[in-house]
């Protein structure tokens, strides 16, 4: 191939849903609803945490970061989706592309170790709720969001420097609705081993300790509450983590399905609809399950 053709782009075009030209101002109006409800959901689950004294716990200080981070990786990706559908304005730079994706793998990264500590709060609160008061401290847990933002925060500058340093000779179109990382490789020359490298790596370090931490900590729970004796109880208890775990099923099984297989093995279709399951439905769901399930955010309310 020659050396020219081997270049940089300065700007990239992302497609959307070119599959659906008729449909861009429904698919503009159902997709601005989508996101007025995340900013209300979860804006209403912070704003309750914070003004509600029965809310100054653990759990709701976790739920309260859980939902701004629903709504900041939301709107890395849906409202320039928004601005392709209603202005056709499909153009971003490729310093907003690459910054784009960043944020986006920062969010990832941030809400695995975010659902992994609540699940190691409902662990304390269900196991040890005698101590609970001692061990979840309020020290402790600012320690900990701190160090997940942190980890997260440094994590994607890897990936991010690689991919930017990428040959994008074949096209500068992307085929997703946001600059995701698989869409992206499509359109590279460059050999995407060392990418295939640093996400099994991203996936040992990150999504393989949490599961394990996750699973560890859900199987105390179940065996602490198979042990309580009473009906009222075991259903207390469950009670307590049951939202926690419908949101790590649906986290798991959307990220799992759509970043465990190498890149040239991944459908760019299949992966759009992957991530707009993972952007669109659980920031929408999160807030209706832990209010539909929550005794105290009810009250609250």
């Amino acid at each position: 191939m020659e050396e020219g053709n081997l270049t940089t782009v300065s700007e990239f075009i992302i497609l959307g849903f070119p599959e659906f030209p008729e449909l861009q101002i429904p698919i503009f109006f159902l997709f601005l609803l989508i996101y007025l409800i995340i900013l209300m959901g979860n804006l209403t689950i912070i704003a309750l945490t914070c003004l509600d004294p029965r809310l100054h716990t653990p759990m709701y200080f976790f739920l309260s970061n859980l939902s701004f981070l629903d709504i900041s990786y939301t709107s890395v990706t849906l409202p320039k989706l928004l601005d392709i559908c209603v202005r056709k304005h499909q153009k971003i730079s490729a310093a907003g592309c690459f910054t784009q994706a960043y944020f986006f793998i920062f969010s990832v990264c941030e809400e695995f170790l975010l659902l992994t500590i609540m699940a190691y709060d409902r662990y304390v609160a269900v196991c040890h709720p005698l101590r609970y008061a001692v061990i979840m401290n309020k020290r402790l847990c600012v320690l900990m969001a701190m160090g997940t933002c942190m980890f997260s925060f440094l994590e994607p500058v890897t990936h991010t420097v690689i991919f930017s340093h990428f040959s994008y000779c074949r096209s500068n179109e992307i085929n997703h609705f946001f600059c995701d990382l698989s869409a992206l490789l499509k359109l590279s020359c460059s050999s995407t081993s060392i990418i295939d490298l640093f996400s099994y790596v991203l996936a040992v370090l990150v999504m393989l300790p949490c599961f394990t931490l996750t699973l560890t900590s859900y199987v105390y729970i179940i065996s602490a509450i198979l042990r309580i004796r009473s009906v009222e109880g075991r259903h207390k208890a469950f009670s307590t983590c049951s939202s926690h775990l419908t949101v790590v099923i649906l986290f798991y099984v959307t990220l799992t399905s759509l970043y465990i297989k190498p890149t040239s093995m991944q459908s760019v279709d299949q992966n759009k609809l992957i991530a707009l399951l993972y952007n669109v439905l659980i920031p929408v769901v999160n807030p209706i399950i832990y209010t539909l399930k929550n005794k105290e955010v009810k009250e609250a309310l």
